[in-house]
């Protein structure tokens, strides 16, 4: 029963994201999904229903995705309807020391989706979570008591639990997930497509690059690389994961305040940050005090020289991507949100020079540029930095900023849900 609800599930993502024209190679089961799944839930109009829950556990946050599936009557495609979000602070790493807090924050994600999901479905929703950077760098004891403690809230829950539900991802399949959902849902995915979508993903812990290369890929080291096949397409991907290039770990390794002996009993300066500052940054369970630098130099060329000690040999420059279509979501997204970039709502296309000048205007009035966003000299100087002197793109290299696309979030978690269903290796 379990399999054959993972294949519909399967073809509904598949045909609702479908473009006009495709035909695809799926199960045929439009007349027969009564028959298959008799306890679904019937609407007034006699559409049925179907749910998928993918928990992101990253190193800032635990974030729930629940995908709602509808089948409008047995002769019509079933298409992909939304998609419930909700997101909780801090991430289970926060709770290294106290296992037990991360399972209540699940329980209290599981909540939503007790709400979202009718009651008679609940037995056949699988849920499933899968955690980034944050626990990547947690002692594997440690990191293990977390997953224990979220599995054991998952056997307690109403829906169903696959097996293996509970897992750390790779930071090669974190990038690689990513690039699938942006291609999925812009179409990008299916036979004949002239163009892919590459993706940039700026996490907490971790940042991720992937794309699909227009020359051949034994070129590349085998650790940029990645191959797997899916919808009868075999895909052989430029990806790499860069752990501890996420913002918020750089930036506090180019301070040295990152694996520092006692973080809490020492103050870490930056000139990032107006001279007279004083505030914290939380992140991975710790509390690092942070201030500006009374006798020392600030502004965008100073902050540029802290983020460029974790950048420079560090980040390998791709040479096949400049003119790709690019997307951008995550702490990219974000940033440029606080700068007045782009809209929240809408996101937009932006150059990297526009990070660039953004960065130099707050840097240049850090003491009085918006307070709400103290250190947003700190996090714009630092996705210039890596954009431009990491991964050497040009200043006229356009991003897509965005959170959502076709209001569902821009992240790895329904290319996740799609490789479960889909059950295809990343090597």
């Amino acid at each position: 029963m379990a399999h054959v609800l993972h294949l519909l599930l399967l073809w509904l993502l598949v045909r609702s994201s479908e473009p006009q024209g495709y035909v695809g190679n799926g199960l045929g089961l439009g007349a027969n999904i009564e028959k298959i799944l008799p306890s679904v839930t019937h609407r007034a109009n006699g559409s049925q229903s179907f749910y998928g829950i993918m928990f992101d556990a990253g190193s800032t946050g635990t974030r729930i995705h629940i995908y709602n599936f509808i089948q409008k009557g047995s002769n019509r495609l079933p298409v992909l309807d939304n998609e419930m979000f909700q997101s909780v602070k801090p991430g289970l790493s926060a709770y290294a020391d106290m296992p037990e807090k991360a399972g209540d924050s699940v329980r209290q994600l599981l909540e939503v989706a007790k709400s979202s999901v009718p009651h008679v479905e609940w037995k056949q929703t699988p849920v499933m979570l899968k955690a980034t950077a944050g626990l990547r760098m947690l002692p594997p004891a440690k990191a293990h008591a977390l997953l224990q403690e979220v599995q054991d809230v998952f056997d307690d829950s109403p829906f169903y639990v696959p097996a293996e539900s509970v897992s750390i991802m790779n930071g090669t399949s974190e990038g690689v997930l990513a690039w699938v959902t942006v291609n999925f849902l812009t179409g990008q995915l299916y036979p004949n497509t002239k163009r892919s979508v590459g993706i940039l993903d700026l996490g907490g812990g971790s940042t991720q690059i992937t794309f699909l290369p227009k020359k051949t890929s034994e070129r590349f080291p085998a650790d940029y690389t990645a191959r797997f096949s899916m919808f009868d397409t075999t895909y052989k991907l430029y990806t790499h994961s860069y752990s501890g290039n996420g913002i918020k770990a750089a930036q506090l390794a180019a301070i040295g305040a990152l694996g520092s002996k006692d973080p809490e009993g020492k103050v870490f300066q930056s000139s990032c940050l107006p001279k007279n500052y004083k505030g914290k940054i939380s992140f991975g369970g710790l509390i690092y005090k942070v201030s500006g630098k009374p006798g020392g130099s600030t502004g965008y060329k100073s902050c540029y020289r802290e983020m460029l000690k974790v950048v420079k040999g560090v980040i390998q420059e791709p040479d096949d991507m400049e003119d790709s279509w690019i997307y951008a979501f995550s702490y990219y997204f974000d940033h440029a949100v606080e700068a007045g970039l782009v809209d929240e709502d809408r996101g937009g296309a932006v150059r990297v020079r526009d990070f660039k000048q953004r960065a130099k205007e707050v840097c240049s009035k850090v003491s009085m540029y918006n307070p709400d966003y103290p250190f947003l000299c700190m996090d714009l100087t630092y996705i210039t930095c890596l954009l431009r002197s990491g991964y050497g793109f040009e200043e006229k290299t356009v991003l897509e900023l965005t959170k959502k696309l076709h209001n569902v979030e821009a992240s790895w978690a329904l290319g996740a849900t799609l490789g479960y269903f889909e059950h295809f290796s990343i090597v």
